[in-house]
């Protein structure tokens, strides 16, 4: 997902570590990917954002590097799994931060979720992709 620590669904990283926790023996991997394209609200650097989200949030999951979801700066990743999971209307764009997919053990992106999702919400996909 696209993370930002300074929106509204930055609380989202407990949940996130959540699944990280209960799934991640089964193979689940949680990838965040810092972001300033919504609001400018992960405004610090790598070093920065990774200890916020490590002593507010107890995050160990795996945080990338800042990056873009949208537009021309897109990286490759993003630009991929909007192609493969559109949203709403078929747009291809990232709307918000904490934009979620889940993709399959084969790289095939099996769903993507709103930002207003909560985490635990993707438990039983997860699960039944785990199983």
């Amino acid at each position: 997902m696209n993370t930002a620590s300074s929106c509204g669904f930055t609380p989202q990283y407990q949940g996130l570590q959540a699944l990280h926790n209960q799934y991640g023996p089964q193979g689940l991997v949680v990838l965040g990917f810092p972001c300033n394209q919504f609001g400018a609200q992960e405004s610090g650097s790598n070093e920065e954002i990774a200890s916020f989200c490590e002593l507010n949030f107890g995050v160990s999951f795996p945080l990338m590097a800042k990056v873009e979801v949208n537009g021309a700066g897109a990286t490759p990743l993003y630009q991929w799994l909007t192609s493969e999971a559109p949203g709403l209307l078929g747009s291809k764009a990232i709307k918000w931060n904490f934009t979620k997919f889940l993709i399959g053990r084969d790289g095939q992106v099996i769903k993507r979720y709103a930002p207003q999702d909560a985490p635990s919400n993707l438990a039983a996909d997860i699960e039944a992709e785990l199983s």
